[in-house]
């Protein structure tokens, strides 16, 4: 049973009474024709194989009301972005792959690249930018939605209840974020938002003074959701990081560029599963161990442009406070699993506390040693000030590929 409680600064949508969703798709094709919708799904070459995206692809199928649909694929040779296309002609909706890989989106890259305007490391980030850019080059949509391609237990409602509060045009709402339970095949998961992310933000308001901005992400019942929607004209001045980080960056951005009676949250699943990340303790550039890193740079970069100044004083009394308020959520997950008849691994959850205690140091080390680092991804609005026809240029290079891809099989 859903509750009906707000709590923090955002507003929360839950879900009280399981509408039915041919309802909501009702609706939503109505509001489509005032506010046109697009969705992006940013993947890899590999998910195509995997078991979530064929069957993604099958409820998608059924969505009635979306303009159009843009994939990112990343790491695919010629001939896999061939397959690509035929995996995804399915789709009856109109859609396009940004072939990253291929020579004209990299010849864009090269050259944006050349003038420190594109994103310097490849991932989730930079595939993102660059399927946002495509959309406001396509002018097809007055709200985007964009989810992941690895869920498990994809239905077609998590894509209504997403995009519902910023395709409403009664509603208010520049940006809306997903939740739900992280719960499947008899345990809790989700151990870096339950474990890393809510106990830093805790820590940190305990910490230092008091923030609004650390309220705001603590507003968020589950801030790493890779599940997002916005109106359009909210990517324009959007800069966003291209590593681990980009989640709680785009939530970042949200709160330096609005109000936030704009901004919400919306339960969209009541089971959700996905593919899971190794926890990685002895190798800091891979897993989980990584995602923890880039995730409390991007909340400390955040917090110095807010003016906090943080020394290495801060960051080893932050360790040290993080660490009791970790173990002690370890204990409250543990009765809430005992109650609801699931398993929790205590020792594994205190073995990744303890990584994340010590990466929460090493984040801020880090932090303290590259005070010039710029690792935000520059703006479309920048970008497009320093070449006024970028936009266009990449929605021809993605209408090229398509285009020789149709007359080659033809």
């Amino acid at each position: 049973m859903g509750d009906f409680h707000q709590n923090g600064v955002i507003t929360t949508l839950h879900n009280l009474s399981n509408r039915p969703l041919a309802e909501l798709e009702y609706e939503l094709e109505v509001f489509s024709k005032m506010r046109p919708m697009t969705l992006i799904l940013p993947s890899l070459f590999s998910e195509l194989q995997g078991p979530a995206l064929p069957n993604i692809i099958n409820e998608l199928k059924q969505v009635p009301y979306l303009s159009q649909i843009v994939i990112g694929l990343d790491r695919a040779d010629e001939a896999q972005y061939r397959h690509a296309r035929e995996f995804f002609s399915a789709l009856p909706q109109h859609h396009r792959i940004l072939w990253n890989d291929g020579p004209r989106l990299r010849a864009i890259d090269e050259r944006l690249q050349g003038m420190g305007l594109a994103p310097t490391q490849a991932g989730k980030g930079r595939n993102v930018w660059y399927c946002l850019g495509y959309t406001l080059a396509s002018r097809k949509s007055q709200a985007i939605a964009l989810h992941d391609c690895d869920i498990l237990t994809y239905k077609r409602e998590l894509l209504a209840r997403l995009i519902y509060p910023v395709a409403n045009p009664g509603f208010n709402y520049q940006f809306c974020k997903g939740y739900y339970a992280r719960v499947a095949d008899g345990k809790i998961n989700g151990r870096v938002c339950r474990l890393m992310v809510t106990p830093l933000l805790r820590a940190l308001k305990k910490v230092l003074p008091p923030s609004d901005y650390l309220d705001y992400l603590d507003s968020y019942r589950y801030p790493l959701a890779g599940e997002f929607s916005f109106r359009t004209e909210a990517v324009n001045d959007l800069r966003i990081p291209s590593d681990w980080g980009l989640e709680i960056g785009i939530l970042s951005e949200m709160y330096r560029n609005n109000a936030t009676n704009r901004l919400c949250q919306v339960d969209i699943a009541d089971n959700y599963d996905h593919k899971h990340q190794d926890l990685s303790a002895d190798n800091a550039e891979a897993g989980l161990s990584k995602m923890s890193i880039d995730i409390a740079k991007a909340i400390f970069r955040k917090l110095a442009t807010n003016g906090v100044v943080l020394s290495s004083e801060t960051f080893r009394t932050l360790k040290a406070s993080y660490f009791r308020i970790a173990l002690d959520f370890v204990e409250t997950y543990r009765n809430d699993a005992l109650i609801n008849g699931l398993t929790l691994d205590i020792h594994k959850e205190e073995q990744a506390v303890e990584l994340f205690a010590r990466n929460i140091k090493a984040a801020g080390e880090y932090f303290l040693d590259n005070p010039m680092e710029t690792p935000f991804i520059p703006s479309w609005n920048r970008v497009r000030s320093a070449q006024p026809n970028i936009l266009e240029e990449l929605k021809e290079a993605v209408e090229a590929d398509t285009q020789e891809f149709i007359t080659q099989a033809g």
